[in-house]
């Protein structure tokens, strides 16, 4: 597989995972039980929910697929990749009803010309 899209594959991943975090974290069951003394139940609670088990487990799969990459790559060009990763959250998240500022996506849009930079030299 060509590497750039292994290297994709890996930022939407990490993605994924923070929004399967986030709808985890925002569950009814969760936000009651951070919202008492925390213990082994409020761990278990966490760490059982299906949404933050599948947001590990993505950022798992994209882990072990990064060393794909960087088996390819030097360190300094693969990882500036990881900032298409903020492109891919703020698009998800304004479709989904997140406020996303004119500052916001002009600074998205900085990294983005930083990523295109280091990915033509």
């Amino acid at each position: 597989m060509n590497t750039f899209l292994f290297a994709a594959l890996c930022v939407a991943f990490s993605v994924a995972a923070q929004f399967l975090l986030k709808a985890g974290m925002s569950d009814a069951a969760i936000k009651s039980v951070l919202g008492q003394p925390l213990g082994v139940g409020s761990a278990i609670t966490v760490f059982s929910n299906l949404f933050i088990l599948g947001g590990f487990t993505l950022y798992g799969l994209g882990a072990v697929a990064w060393l794909g990459v960087l088996a390819q790559w030097d360190v300094s060009k693969a990882y500036p990749l990881v900032g298409l990763g903020f492109v891919f959250t703020i698009a998800i998240g304004w479709l989904i009803g997140e406020q996303v500022t004119i500052t916001r996506a002009f600074g998205v849009a900085l990294i983005c010309a930083g990523v295109v930079l280091v990915g033509r030299s």
